[in-house]
Parts: structure tokens; C-alpha cells; sequence
């Protein structure tokens, strides 16, 4: 075993195995390989999230390249004595990818809150070591989409919410312009260089590929876009402290009862001008000095408009990324489009925040009256004509109306709207983002004699976060006209001595030194890889339409 740069390499592989030793030419996806965390002993003394030079010391963050891990074949829709022993797939519907969760981090604004991240051990959106590179590992992201498009061509891409991590502009606009190919300053503030030179620290500006013209993209809209940090509407005082040159004094809102009126501590910052980034002015107000730092006007806040008007500030296409002019004039989020004009397959992008005049920061998901009446119309015309629908929403179906009292719609009201007969049969997946993990889940039918009626529910982890991964989604019809999704996780171009191979190391680091806390077990595990073929029936109306579309398969 070799330690250098933060990395461990299984010295029993073969060189090509080496993590890092990307040739350019084809990206790999699970299915090939996979990326596994060396177990940690118990340390002898403790190291915080934020004390990044001792890892190394303390192998946290090494990793090595595995096995990959091919697909599981999930017949848990069909009915009971389905076989399916000589079935193939006989003709390609859609391809597309799905990331989420990469929480932009404009690690020096004074409205951050770094402190909770440090002083509640787990939560790595307050604070993360990760944080310092998640324009790199976006950029990452990029360059292996494009790399597998040019294997097999995407029909689009959907982001699936939090690109910023605190619903800020510049954070926006990173996002926008990695994906447009610009060139990127993940500085804020007074221009920082920790290590002397270009393209050798995080602070440094560099150029992003670009997501290939040809794919277009789309956006929904997630909590940590949409409030502050994701956990509480913006008000007067949150939204001057984004660009003050004070850092923020605050209570903790889930535990204080005074929460956002609290003036307990100070959230801290990442000081620049370090190379591990380190927190500076955080900690009680009692003990800790005040601190100022260089205010920036870029930090500010944007209101719902204003973030979905930044999508029409844009090279890719297509212009706004599913929003239109009407979601900006009536402050609403939610649209449909359909990818593929020669394939009956609609998507649903679902708005599934909770409203600020109503919020209440212990709950989760939400719909409103209008939401509703908008999904169950969309819905409804999909069925109507004959359309293949995935919804596609930040937060998962489960956490609608999750621990809200007497909500509008809450999940199993919601569920049994979509399941009940005659409900909607053509409803073939839920994607969505936000917990941080990579979980599959199946909605059965309720009614054993329509079993068309049963949907997946596909939850994506946080390119944050470890595993840091996307997933591709490739929908085929089989050749007795059930449909086959498969879906798999990839992770992003991190060649040796990268700054996203780098951001892989701390990310696992992280997890290691958060793990076992109240809530990574709420948002983080499972985080393994999971690869899968999801078996859908659709109604006998669907099965007969189904058999004219889609490109042959070559056998």
C-alpha cells in the first residue's frame, strides 16, 4: 500500500486499474468499475471535517478502483407468473442522464453556516472539506457526459435541483456557465491565490469544457436553490447578510427555539487565502472575535424569478431549460416537455418545495392546491394521449407531506390518487434528488389485476457527497412490448492528482468522520452503487401503440 497526494493504490492491481489513469478516449461507468473506500480503523484522537491536513495521517479519504457491478434485473412490477426468459429488448425509446445535488458552495460568503456543519457532526451542507472543489467535480460531471454521448448519443439531460447550496447568484451562475462552457472563478470577494501560480489551488480560475451543444438540458428547482441554506425562507436580515461584510450571527433553526431570531453564533467562513481552506470566525458569540469580511454583491439572493430567469442567460439549449416567460410572470415552476418528438414519452417537472408563507423547517416536500391541480392535469393529457410519463421533482414522492400537519396532499394520498383504477397506468418512473443517495424503490400496483398500474421510484445521490455520482437512464421496449429501464450510476472523469479526484478524497473523508450521526442516516446511506434493469407492464392500449416506435436493436 502507497500513500501520496491523499490517495491510496492498491498496489494488487493492474496499473490500469489505478484510480485516476482516465485515457480520454471512453469513460467508464459502474458497470466497469467502481470506486471503494478503504476502511478506517478507530483513530485514536478525534479529527474534525474541517482539519484536512490530517487525513492522510489518518487514511481518510483512500480509495481504490473495484469490481464493476452489472445490472439487477427487477421484475417486482410484473405480475406474479411473469417469466421472462425470452424476452430481449428489441428496440431503444430515450437516453438521457439525471444529476442532482452538487450544491454549488460559495465557501466564503458570510451567510453560509459553516459552524452547524462543524459543531453538529454530519451535516455537509452546513460544512463539507469537499465544498472547496464542487465547481471542479461539476465540471467533471460534464466532460464524462460528454465523453459517453459520444459512445451513445443522449437525447437530453435534467438536473434535478440544489445546484446552488445557498440560493445564491454567483452560485447560479456557476452552474449555468460550467454547463455553457465558460471560463470559471470559484473565488468570491477579493481575488485569493493560496499557492502562488495558476490552475494549482481552488481558488483558481479555469476553463470549463462545456456540456456538448448538442444535448439539450433541463432544471428543476430544489430547496437549497429556492431558501436560505435550504432550511428557511429568506427574510430581511438573511438576505442583507449575503452581502455584508459581517458574518452572520444566528441561532440553530432546528433546535433553538428562537431559530432564525436567535443571535447565538457566528456561522464562519472559509478563509481564502489558506490552502485547506480553513473556517475562521465561527463559534459562539461569546467566545468568538468578530470577524469582517470583503463584501461581493454577487452573493445575493435570488428570489424564485430571478433563478428561474438566469436559465435564459444561456449558450445550451434550449432557451430557459424548460422554463418559459408565463413560469417567471406567474412564479410558478413547474412545466412538461416532451424529449423525443417521434417517441410518446412525456416529462413531468414538479415544483415540490414548500412555500415560504407556510413553511415550517421540520417538514420536507410539499403541494399546494394549485401543484396538485397542475400534476393530476398534466397527468391526465399524458394518459389521454397516449404518452409514457416520468415525473421528475427535487424532492422524492415519500417526503411529500412528510412530517407536516394536516398538509394539502401528503404521499399516500397522493400514491393512491396515481394508483387508483383507473389511475395511470402509463406513469412509468418518479426521478428525484435531495436525500443524498442512491436508492431504487418500487410502487406496486394495488390491484393484483392491474398490475400496469405500478411505477419505479429512482432517487440519485449528491455529486457533493460521496458516491458523487449521476446515473444515465436508457428506456427500451421488450419484445413482448413490457418496457426495460436501465439505470446507471456514474462517476465523474477524476484523473490522478485532479482537483476532482481530489474533492473524491475528501468527500469520502467526510463520510467516514460524519458517519454514524442522526442525520446521515436520514440523508446520506445508502450511498453503494446500484445498477438496474427496471421492468415496467404497461396497459394492453400502451402494448399494442408501443410496438411501432423506437430504433431496432441489432442482435
Amino acid at each position: 500500500m502507497v500513500m501520496g497526494f491523499l490517495f491510496v493504490l492498491n498496489t494488487s492491481c493492474r496499473k490500469d486499474d489505478y484510480h485516476g489513469n482516465f485515457s480520454g478516449s471512453r469513460a467508464l461507468t459502474t458497470l466497469e468499475r467502481t470506486v471503494i473506500p478503504i476502511t478506517v480503523p478507530t483513530l485514536p484522537v478525534t479529527v474534525l471535517p474541517n482539519e484536512i491536513a490530517k487525513f492522510s495521517q489518518y487514511g481518510l479519504g483512500a480509495w481504490y478502483y473495484g469490481p464493476g457491478l452489472p445490472f439487477q434485473k427487477r421484475l417486482d412490477l410484473m405480475p406474479a407468473a411473469y417469466v421472462n426468459n425470452t424476452v430481449t429488448n428489441a428496440a431503444h425509446l430515450l437516453h438521457f442522464f439525471a444529476m442532482t445535488d452538487i450544491h454549488l458552495t460559495d465557501k466564503e460568503s458570510p451567510a453560509q453556516v459553516l459552524y452547524l456543519g462543524l459543531a453538529n457532526n454530519g451535516n455537509s451542507s452546513a460544512y463539507s472539506p469537499n465544498m472547496l472543489y464542487s465547481t471542479h467535480v461539476l465540471d467533471a460531471a460534464v466532460r464524462t457526459v460528454n465523453t459517453l454521448h459520444k459512445e451513445q448519443p443522449f437525447d437530453f439531460g435534467i438536473s434535478l435541483g440544489d445546484n446552488c447550496n445557498n440560493a445564491q447568484y454567483n452560485e447560479l451562475r456557476w452552474f449555468i456557465d460550467i454547463f455553457d462552457g465558460k471560463r470559471i472563478n470559484p473565488d468570491s470577494g477579493p481575488k485569493d491565490d493560496p499557492i502562488p501560480g495558476p490552475g494549482n489551488d481552488y481558488q483558481d480560475e479555469f476553463q470549463a469544457e462545456g456540456l456538448d451543444m448538442d444535448i439539450p438540458w433541463y432544471q428543476v428547482y430544489g430547496n437549497h436553490d429556492n431558501i436560505w441554506m435550504g432550511s428557511y425562507p429568506e427574510n430581511d436580515y438573511l438576505r442583507e447578510a449575503h452581502t455584508s461584510e459581517d458574518i452572520l450571527n444566528i441561532g440553530d433553526v432546528f433546535t433553538n427555539p428562537l431559530g432564525i431570531d436567535s443571535r447565538s453564533f457566528y456561522v464562519g467562513v472559509v478563509d481564502g487565502r489558506t490552502k485547506y481552506g480553513n473556517v475562521i470566525g465561527a463559534g459562539p458569540v461569546e467566545t468568538t472575535p468578530r470577524l469582517k469580511v470583503v463584501a461581493d454583491p454577487n452573493r445575493r439572493s435570488l428570489l424564485r424569478k430571478e433563478w428561474m430567469s438566469e436559465f435564459f442567460k444561456t449558450s445550451t439549449k434550449p432557451s430557459g431549460h424548460g422554463f418559459s416567460q408565463s413560469n417567471i410572470d406567474n412564479d410558478f415552476a413547474c412545466y412538461s416537455f416532451e424529449p423525443k418528438s417521434e417517441v410518446p414519452i412525456k416529462v413531468i417537472v414538479l415544483d415540490d418545495q414548500q412555500r415560504s408563507d407556510i413553511f415550517d423547517v421540520h417538514s420536507q416536500g410539499a403541494l399546494d392546491e394549485e401543484r396538485f391541480k397542475w400534476l393530476i392535469s398534466e397527468l391526465d393529457k399524458g394518459q389521454a394521449e397516449g404518452q409514457l410519463m416520468i415525473i421528475s421533482s427535487h424532492l422524492p414522492l415519500n417526503l411529500i407531506g412528510y412530517n407536516t400537519p394536516n398538509p394539502y396532499m401528503d404521499n399516500k394520498r397522493l400514491l393512491e390518487k396515481l394508483q387508483t383504477n383507473p389511475g395511470y397506468p402509463n406513469l412509468i418512473m418518479w426521478i428525484a434528488g435531495h436525500r443524498h443517495r442512491n436508492v431504487i424503490t418500487v410502487e406496486k400496483s394495488p390491484d393484483p389485476n392491474h398490475p400496469e398500474l405500478g411505477f419505479w421510484l429512482v432517487e440519485t445521490s449528491s455529486l457533493k457527497d460521496f458516491p458523487q455520482q449521476f446515473r444515465t437512464f436508457e428506456i427500451d421496449r421488450n419484445s413482448d412490448n413490457t418496457i426495460s429501464i436501465f439505470t446507471t450510476n456514474v462517476d465523474p472523469e477524476a484523473e490522478d492528482g485532479s482537483f476532482a479526484a481530489l474533492s473524491r478524497s475528501y468527500a469520502i473523508a467526510a463520510q467516514q468522520i460524519f458517519l454514524p450521526s442522526a442525520i446521515n442516516q436520514f440523508y446520506l446511506p445508502p450511498t453503494g452503487v446500484y445498477n438496474a434493469e427496471l421492468v415496467k407492464q404497461l396497459s394492453p392500449e400502451m402494448q399494442i401503440k408501443i410496438q411501432k416506435y423506437g430504433t431496432p436493436i441489432k442482435k
